[in-house]
């Protein structure tokens, strides 16, 4: 199952009290040997044939918060912990390899192709075997339903993504019973990223049921496994295999998520609490690498940590204001801070929409992106925030000029840091920033995706789509924010992005999103950091999970070793 897309989102991470960098993490002053990251497939997941692996056992995951809703096509649904469990328990039509490329899963699908270019029209044959708990066999009807909820047409969905579903002009049955047929209006590249994961018509047929029928529940599941508890009390979430299940039984008897702040994982892993941890801070590092029977497994993964400026609101409506931000905020000197204890070289972020190991990066920063305190500080004046003198917040109309940064208080202290960082680099320029910690299970849902913020960190992940990226970057339409919390955008930004959605020819297509980028960087729309390296501390018997890189999860294939 795909582990996260887009905006599953996590918290960001960086390492500094200091723009010249932080100090030594107990390696003796002694300079880290980089080592070069992993390539475009690069994954450490202990590979094993499933004959390897024991029947029975549970596997234990920490996540950031509660889950308080399981439609992922949805905002607060967009978080990257709905997304794990839910595909986990619905129809994952396809999966994509260590590579990136993407495959039918035989387990829903017989076959899945473009059978018309001019109409494009693609066309699904489901597995017989395909049901959904209730009972029901998948069907057409389930693709119509999800269409008709995520193309935008009707305001009542309160839909996260409409790119492509809106380019779809109809859904209808295809050959035979089991038959799928969906023509487009237009060409659309990234057709096998809708319907991924399919949810069932008559539990999203209605914009209530959309909207409130997947509420810290899922209704009905369409996998190996289903949700077997949850436990509000004891913040976990436990999904179990189903009896029902036509495809490969899966050798664990549950997984258990348990919602844990970021800065709790490492000592909930040494207690045995959790199976596997985030390793990539030097202070967590240190312990974990020590522990017994564990492995560090690293990967390359699609993995961007960056800082969202919102232009819906408040001083950053004003682009001059935003372009301000950007030139005052060193990012080498985050990104250099960040990285000394780590043995990954950690390359500078240029680019909204590939990776520096991705084919179609390049560097697309604007003249405002270069560190460049006395442009930010003209730049400010231009915008009429007049100097109040050194240490003393900026006046416009009697007005200071005070920013929020909004961090979740179940963050580590290292975000903490990059925020102190980020508040130390403006308020040199006049520019007062207030730290505003919330609760963890707050942050996302009544912070970053209602827009109630002035500066956030957060990462975007495994967008081996680009079109996945489109809700980050288009205009809001009404109180829709889809993912672009931060409300910058242009009518030039939404037609580079719709014309590069439907160009068939990739290499065009590519030419098209750096074209998009170069506008995303003008406005002022967020600011890039850095890839961010994929380093887990896993226990040494758990087979077929880690470092997956661009690849999904099959959490058929996931199990403990026979001993």
């Amino acid at each position: 199952m795909r582990r996260t897309t887009v905006a599953a989102i996590a918290a960001a991470l960086s390492c500094t009290l200091a723009v010249a960098g932080c100090s030594s993490s107990g390696h003796d002053d002694k300079p880290v040997r980089k080592q070069a990251a992993p390539g475009a497939d690069g994954q450490n997941i202990n590979a094993h044939p499933v004959s390897d692996l024991r029947q029975g056992g549970s596997l234990h995951f920490g996540i950031d918060q509660w889950i308080t809703q399981y439609n992922i096509n949805t905002v607060d649904g967009s978080q990257g912990d709905a997304q794990e469990i839910i595909r986990a328990v619905l129809p994952d039509l396809f999966d994509a390899d260590a590579k990136g490329a993407i495959h039918n899963n035989p387990d829903f699908l017989v076959s899945a192709k473009v059978t018309s270019a001019s109409p494009q029209v693609v066309e699904y044959q489901l597995n017989p075997k395909a049901r959904w708990s209730d009972g029901k066999a998948l069907s057409w009807r389930d693709f119509k339903a999800q269409w008709k909820a995520l193309n935008g047409a009707d305001d009542a969905y309160e839909a996260a993504d409409t790119s492509g579903y809106d380019q779809i002009s109809r859904v209808e049955q295809g050959t035979g019973a089991l038959g799928v047929k969906v023509t487009f209006s237009s060409p659309y590249a990234d057709w096998q990223r809708l319907f991924d994961p399919l949810y069932p018509a008559s539990y999203i047929d209605t914009p209530d049921k959309f909207n409130k029928g997947w509420s810290e529940k899922a209704p009905v599941s369409g996998a190996a496994f289903k949700v077997g508890a949850y436990d509000k009390t004891g913040q976990t979430i436990t999904i179990v295999p189903d009896p029902k299940w036509w495809g490969n039984k899966p050798k664990l008897d549950s997984v258990v998520y348990r919602a844990l702040d970021t800065s709790a994982k490492t000592e909930a892993y040494l207690n045995k609490e959790i199976d596997e941890a985030p390793a990539l801070l030097p202070e967590d590092y240190k312990r974990l690498v020590k522990a017994a029977d564990t492995d560090i497994r690293r990967g390359a993964r699609w993995d961007e940590v960056h800082i969202t400026l919102n232009g819906g609101r408040g001083p950053l409506k004003d682009v001059k204001v935003r372009n301000a931000l950007q030139a005052a905020i060193n990012r080498k000197g985050v990104n250099t801070s960040f990285s000394k204890d780590l043995s990954f070289e950690l390359k500078p972020l240029n680019n909204h929409f590939f990776m520096p190991n991705q084919q179609g990066y390049q560097d697309n920063t604007s003249e405002f992106d270069s560190y460049d305190p006395a442009k930010a500080g003209k730049l400010l004046d231009e915008a009429g925030w007049k100097d109040a003198g050194e240490g003393k917040p900026r006046t416009k109309d009697g007005r200071k000029l005070t920013l929020d940064y909004t961090l979740s208080a179940g963050g580590t202290s290292a975000q903490t840091d990059q925020a102190e960082l980020v508040q130390q680099m403006l308020g040199a320029v006049g520019v007062k920033v207030d730290i505003k910690k919330v609760p963890a299970n707050d942050y996302f849902n009544k912070f970053v995706n209602t827009g109630n913020f002035d500066i956030t960190s957060f990462r975007n992940v495994d967008a081996v789509y680009q079109t996945m990226l489109t809700p980050v970057f288009l205009r809001p339409k009404g109180k829709n924010l889809y993912q672009n919390f931060g409300s910058v955008g242009s009518p030039k930004i939404d037609a580079l992005l719709k014309k590069a959605g439907g160009t068939t020819d990739h290499a065009a297509a590519v030419k098209l999103y750096n074209q998009a980028d170069t506008e995303i960087w003008k406005l002022g729309h967020s600011i890039e950091l850095y890839q961010r390296p994929q380093i887990d501390a896993v226990r040494s018997g758990l087979a077929n999970y880690g470092a997956f890189g661009l690849a999904d999860t099959d959490y058929t294939k996931v199990g403990w070793l026979k001993k």
